[in-house]
C-alpha cells in the first residue's frame, strides 16, 4: 500500500507529464485502493474447523471463490511453493478425495494451465491458497488439523 501511495503522490507533482497520470493514478490509485480494502476487510483466508476447513477466496470476488472442504473429503494438507522466478510462493491446500465436488475454479481450462506448471497434482491446486497478505502459523494448523481430523496428515513442503 506504501509504494502505491509514494506513486500516487508522486504522480500529482506538477512535473509529471499528462499522460503518465492518465495511466499511474488509475493503476497505482485504485491498485492502492484495492490492497487497502482488502487488508481492512478481514476476510477469512483460511479456517480450520469441527465442519472442515474454509478455503478463503479472492479479495475481488470473495463469495464467489471460497469454498468449504469438510473433513470426510479431505484425505491431507498439503503446504507446497510455487516458484516464480528467483523466489516462490508458499500456499496451503487439501489433497481432497476421490469423486469429491468440484470446488470454485477448477474446470478444465483452469487445470489444463495447471498441469504443466505447479509442483503439485491439479487436483491439490485447486484446492490451495496463496499465503500472500496473510501469515500461516504450521503449529497452530498441525494442532488444529490433529484436534479436529485426527489421522489426517499435513505434508510439509515449504
Amino acid at each position: 500500500m506504501a509504494v502505491s501511495a509514494v506513486f500516487t503522490a508522486a504522480l500529482l507533482l506538477p512535473d509529471i507529464p499528462l499522460f503518465a497520470r492518465i495511466l499511474g493514478l488509475p493503476l497505482f490509485g485504485a491498485g492502492g485502493l484495492l490492497l487497502a480494502y482488502t487488508a481492512l476487510s478481514r476476510k477469512v483466508a483460511l479456517r480450520v474447523d469441527e465442519t472442515g476447513v474454509l478455503l478463503g477466496g479472492s479479495p475481488v470476488r470473495y463469495k464467489a471463490t471460497t469454498a468449504h472442504v469438510p473433513w470426510g473429503d479431505i484425505e491431507s494438507f498439503v503446504l507446497w511453493r510455487q516458484a516464480t522466478g528467483s523466489a516462490s510462493l508458499p500456499y496451503v491446500g487439501v489433497s481432497r478425495r476421490e469423486g469429491s465436488p468440484a470446488l470454485p475454479g477448477d474446470g478444465p481450462k483452469a487445470r489444463a494451465i495447471v498441469k504443466h506448471l505447479v509442483p503439485v497434482p491439479a487436483d491439490t491446486v485447486m484446492s490451495s491458497r496463496v499465503v500472500t497478505g496473510w501469515r500461516l502459523d504450521k503449529d497452530r494448523l498441525i494442532a488444529a488439523v490433529g484436534h479436529f481430523a485426527p489421522g489426517i496428515p499435513v505434508q510439509d513442503g515449504f
